[in-house]
């Protein structure tokens, strides 16, 4: 499966015109419980504020938590050759470019199992 989006916005934006984002956002809820890192978003948030939140939450796992943020990352399954094109700047950019990989590989699990029921 090929994603053709080139950031979370575009990405989020994508599944609420295929009718997922419902889908995604428990998804997304479920494996962070998964990874014991709770994140506290409301059902009508934007995008934008959707993607804020979770990379606020991303960008304090990988600056304090980093056991955590690598535990996060293990229960979503986030592919490591995808890490390989992650373009290291600063962290917040390193934290955008995580919360990304982190959001297509949702929106992939959700693809599949609405696609495949």
């Amino acid at each position: 499966m090929r994603i053709n989006v080139n950031n979370s916005t575009e990405l989020l934006q994508l599944t609420k015109e295929q009718k997922l984002q419902g889908q995604l956002q428990k998804q997304i809820k479920k494996d962070f419980i998964l990874a014991n890192v709770p994140l506290q978003i409301s059902s009508d948030v934007e995008l934008k504020a959707y993607v804020s939140i979770i990379m606020e939450k991303v960008y304090v796992l990988l600056m304090e938590r980093f056991p955590d943020y690598l535990n996060l990352l293990y229960v979503i399954d986030v592919p490591e050759r995808d890490f390989k094109h992650i373009k290291i700047t600063d962290p917040v950019e390193v934290a955008a470019q995580v919360t990304f990989l982190i959001l297509k590989r949702e929106y992939q699990k959700v693809w599949y199992k609405n696609t495949y029921q």
